[in-house]
This record gives structure tokens, sequence and C-alpha cells, in this order.
């Protein structure tokens, strides 16, 4: 069956254009790039290292921007620095909070592009859900940011950004591990983190760096579609929490929902899986899996799932999604007595298979719900739209 939308075979992003002022970013580069780009503007080798230094305290423990700020660097240099170097965020275009306390901020690049991140608080941790790309390659046909084409791949400044982005929009600095509201970070807003994978990797560097932004990489997760060949790297240069959109059990289904899935197959995804480094039992991979009403929700596709984890003897935990709508989507959400079922199936197994709350629908930030748009539309606009869509079809 011919899938509609766009599938990229090949990813090709366009390259990001440079700054119109000239000047280079410092978010993102790491302490060796900034001690280069300093020695590169002029300044001697130890001058270089010694203000390399202070200038990475003064972004990733204070949450800094200015340099006129940086109290141990004279006075007479800071707008020497100012004219040759910036330290930004992403721009923000909206911010909006969901009535369950979900935010989402609609983002924008130097050159005007825009992707989305959201924050998701619990009474324990604070999550935050960052892109990797603006669009994306893939088609996932439950996913709405798959409808999207592959504009560009973010930076590692604008990853990193958001990050920092949000700690500003917490009033998180200075830094500290200490009552933190953002604990964890996930890799699963718009893009394939694999397609991406250097600038990825580059900006996570920044952000364990225990003199950086400090967080543990056990409090990280990558989520891929199932780029196989990339995931073992990922383990051995990254080394966070793997999860894998899975959402189906057969190869028919997933070549449908996954398209991926047909040059990277279900026994080659699950063989990369058990394969990765680090992964045990006190380490799971994460295998999400949406719940699609009379599409993949059956219990035997419960069943079918078991069997492929124990073959596979990984040490798994399963995400089970509801279906998070969006306007002109194919599918609909299954019943919760039926997610019940195939939780129950799974768990019973001695697998652990929670079912995931729905977060920030109302602000379409749910997973599978994030798009890039200039113009945003009304949750009622939206909601006329698919109604719309729906009676067009009979």
């Amino acid at each position: 069956m011919q899938i509609p939308g766009h599938i990229e075979p090949v990813v090709t992003p366009r390259v990001q254009v440079p700054r119109a002022d000239g000047r280079v970013e410092l978010v993102g580069l790491s302490k060796p790039e900034i001690r280069a780009a300093l020695a590169s503007a002029g300044l001697d080798l130890k001058a270089a290292r010694l203000r390399a230094k202070q200038i990475w305290h003064w972004i990733y423990n204070r949450g800094v921007s200015d340099f006129a700020a940086m109290t141990d660097i004279a006075k007479v240099q800071q707008p020497w620095l100012a004219e040759r170097f910036v330290i930004s965020r992403p721009a923000i275009v909206t911010a909006q909070t969901s009535t369950d306390g979900t935010r989402k901020w609609l983002l924008k690049g130097a050159d005007g592009e825009e992707f989305e991140m959201v924050f998701i608080p619990d009474a324990d941790r604070g999550t935050l859900c960052v892109s990797s790309q603006v669009g994306c390659t893939l088609n996932c046909r439950f996913c709405y940011t798959g409808t999207m084409r592959l504009v560009r791949n973010l930076s590692p400044a604008e990853i990193v950004g958001q990050v920092m982005l949000a700690r500003d929009s917490l009033s998180e600095w200075p830094s500290s591990t200490e009552g933190r509201l953002l604990t964890n970070i996930v890799m699963m807003g718009m893009g394939e983190p694999l397609y991406n994978f250097d600038n990825v990797r580059d900006a996570l560097k920044i952000v364990m760096d225990g003199d950086g932004l400090a967080l543990s990489k056990r409090r990280i997760t990558l989520s891929t579609s199932g780029v196989v060949p990339m995931i073992a790297r990922a383990g051995e240069e990254i080394g966070v929490n793997l999860a894998v959109s899975l959402h189906a059990v057969t190869k028919e289904i997933r070549d449908e929902i996954v398209p991926l899935n047909r040059k990277y197959g279900l026994e080659e995804l699950l063989a990369a899986c058990a394969a990765y480094p680090g992964a045990n039992n006190a380490r799971r991979i994460t295998f999400e899996y949406v719940m699609l009403a009379g599409k993949n929700d059956s219990d035997d596709d419960a069943r079918e799932l078991v069997r492929l984890l124990k073959a596979y003897r990984l040490p798994a935990k399963v995400n089970l999604i509801p279906f998070n709508p969006w306007p002109g989507a194919a599918y609909e959400t299954s019943p919760p007595e039926r997610v019940k079922a195939f939780s129950n199936i799974v768990f019973e197994a001695g697998i652990s298979a929670p079912i995931r709350t729905p977060r920030g629908r109302d602000i379409m930030a749910a997973c599978g719900q994030l798009k890039s748009a200039s113009v945003k539309l009304s949750r009622a606009e939206l909601d006329r739209i698919a109604e719309d869509k729906q009676a067009a079809l009979g």
C-alpha cells in the first residue's frame, strides 16, 4: 500500500545560514572550540585559555548572555568580546501554558525557521522535550510533525539553547542541582535525533558536562524511530538512555505507520537494541507504543510484543501512549479499556507497561502533536478544520 505523504530516502537538510552580523555564537561550542575561537580573534593562547574558562562558567553556571555582566573580565575587553561574539537563545515566538501546567514554546532560529519545545512538570520531576530538527525527514503517520518536510538540522547552539531558555523561564540560574524544576531531558521533540547525530551529540555533551549544565546522562533519554546504523554510535558516543518508537509488532503495520521500517526492519532494530551499550535491567530500553484503535491494540499484538522482547532478551519497559489527535489524522485513540487490557497482558508477562497520561493536549503539546507554523490557530479553529475534513471524507 502506498503511504500518502512525503518520504525522504536520503537526509539532505539545508545548511544553516551564518549570522548576518558575522559574530560567532559561543553557545553550543565545546571548551576547546571557545578557546580556539578566542585565539582566532586575536587573543594569545594563555589569555584565550583563561577567558574561555571564565566565559564557559558565565554561560552555563550563571546563565549570563551579556559580556558586560561578566565581572571577572576586564571592562576594556568586554566591548571587544561583544563585537566579535554572541551568547544567545532561540527567540520566543509564542509561549503557551496548558490547563495541566504543561508549557510549550514556539521558537525561532536566527534564520527565521521555527521549532517547538515542551516542558512537562510532575510532582517529582520536570521534563523538557527538546527538538533536534526543523521539521522531520520521516513520515510516521500518527505524528503531526511527520506531515512536515525536513527544513534543516538544529545546531548545537539551538539544541543547548532550548535547555538554557527553559532554565531562564523557570528562573533556575545560577546552576544548582538542589530543588531544580528541570530534572530530565527527552530528545523527543521535532525531528529524528539520529539523523542529526553530530549536533545532538555535541549539544548533549555540554548538557552533561559537570562544569556545564551538569545534567546526568541517566536523566537524559534519546528517542529514535529506528535509525539502526546509528544506535550503537549513540550508545558509545553519547551514552544516554535509549527510547525506541516501536508502535507495531508486524511488518505490515509498522511499514504503514513508521515507514522507516521498510529500510530497517523489526528484527534488525531489535537486534541493535539488544546490543545497545549499557543496557541492562537497571537501565532498561524504553519502547514507545502509541495505541491506535483497531490498528495495533489487540490482545494478539500485546502477546507478540512480549514474544519479541523476550526473544531478543531485551531489558525493556513499554510506554503505552494513548494516541493524541491532530487535524487530519487518519487514526483514532484506543478506548481506555483496550489500552488497559493490552497493558495487563504485557505486565503479566513480567514487563513493565505503564500507560502514559496525555499532557498538554489543549495546546497541542502532547506526544506526536508538535508542528511549527508561523500562524498558530486556536484549538477551536483546529477542531473545526478536522471536522470539515471528516465531513468531506463522508
